[in-house]
């Protein structure tokens, strides 16, 4: 990831070793300002970084203007076909476009948008999908193969650096796991642009996160990737829930991790609700701490050990532990108030 060029959106740098960002798209008519902006700062609360928008038409493009005075992360224009769109988009402030190249209308049509890129400094991601490649590449590639997507990628790179424009993004996404994986590492040993992750249209909230976590995991895990999307059936806070437990599972970013036993014969407590209100009880506080929630106050405190802080249940009473080392008893229906008024007296005061 250190050795990819560097672009710069709305202020947000990404490649060049930056911290791995976490992207979402808006679900609302970009037309409608005061709705758009307002899911935009509801997704930055979440940890959204960078958030993109359709422009379908000049009334969405006109907007951006508005709607980036109501919100403070960057806002990228998603442009298809229409490259009267992509620059009306930069000339009113989009701090990032993407676009396919090859489809807005040739040579003339992808020099003006990149004259104006150039002009405002906004870079542009290349987005090629599976299912837009030229039938000329798939034909010579027997499929929509890895090697058909990068050479997709490749050639729009050469038609934006035809017109000496260079501040890219790339993401070659892909509906199927293993095709998403291979073409972004063959992707990444093509080229020094930084890369977009993501797995397009994975699917309902459910499948769709596990299909994103294991192509996105895979590829960060091998350093591949630079700043990333879950793509869901779902709404977009589900997308940034997501992301944001995708780098922290990686210690790409900072966080809480929870560790939470999978319950067995031997458990004599209802683990599931109390690890459920531990996680939410952590959401809220927004502490870089590990927290463990076991289901035997016996074995418990030893099989987490590494935790900060953590409770064991037990028949009517407990055990609330720090470090590996039992801190406290208490009874089971107080258990998780006593260990948090210990990691708020030891965390939230510092």
């Amino acid at each position: 990831m250190g050795s990819r060029k560097t672009i710069i959106a709305g202020g947000v740098k990404i490649g060049g070793g930056s911290p791995i960002t976490v992207q979402s798209m808006a679900t609302t008519k970009t037309s409608d300002v005061r709705e758009t902006a307002a899911q935009i700062n509801r997704l930055a609360g979440l940890g959204c970084d960078i958030v993109r928008v359709a422009v379908p038409d000049m009334a969405a493009a006109d907007a951006i203007g508005e709607i980036k005075k109501l919100i403070k992360i960057p806002l990228v224009a998603d442009i298809h076909f229409d490259h009267k769109l992509a620059i009306r988009a930069a000339e009113a402030g989009a701090d990032k476009l993407r676009i396919n190249p090859g489809n807005i209308g040739g040579g003339d049509n992808v020099r003006a948008v990149s004259d104006i890129c150039k002009k405002k400094g906004i870079p542009i991601r290349i987005g090629v999908n599976g299912g837009s490649i030229k039938k000329e590449l798939i034909a010579k590639h027997g499929g929509i193969t890895p090697e058909a997507m990068c050479e997709s990628a490749i050639e729009h790179i050469r038609m934006l650096n035809m017109f000496d424009f260079d501040d890219i993004c790339v993401s070659v996404k892909a509906s199927s796991v293993p095709l998403t994986i291979n073409a972004y590492r063959l992707l990444s040993a093509q080229t020094g642009y930084p890369l977009h992750l993501g797995v397009t249209e994975a699917g309902t909230e459910y499948l769709g996160i596990v299909k994103s976590s294991v192509g996105i995991g895979c590829l960060l895990a091998d350093n591949v990737g630079d700043t990333i999307r879950v793509s869901l059936t779902a709404p977009p806070e589900s997308e940034i829930a997501a992301g944001v437990a995708i780098l922290r599972s990686l210690g790409l970013r900072k966080g809480y991790e929870l560790i939470s036993c999978p319950t067995c014969g031997r458990c004599g407590i209802d683990l599931i609700p109390i690890a459920n209100e531990v996680e939410q009880r952590l959401e809220a506080l927004c502490l870089d701490i590990t927290v463990a929630v076991m289901g035997c106050a016996v074995n418990g405190p030893g099989e987490a050990s590494r935790a900060d802080y953590g409770i064991a249940g037990g028949d009517g009473e407990g055990v609330i532990f720090r470090k590996g080392a039992i801190y406290k008893k208490a009874p089971m229906d107080s258990l998780i108030k006593e260990l948090f008024l210990m990691i708020e007296s030891e965390e939230v005061s510092i």
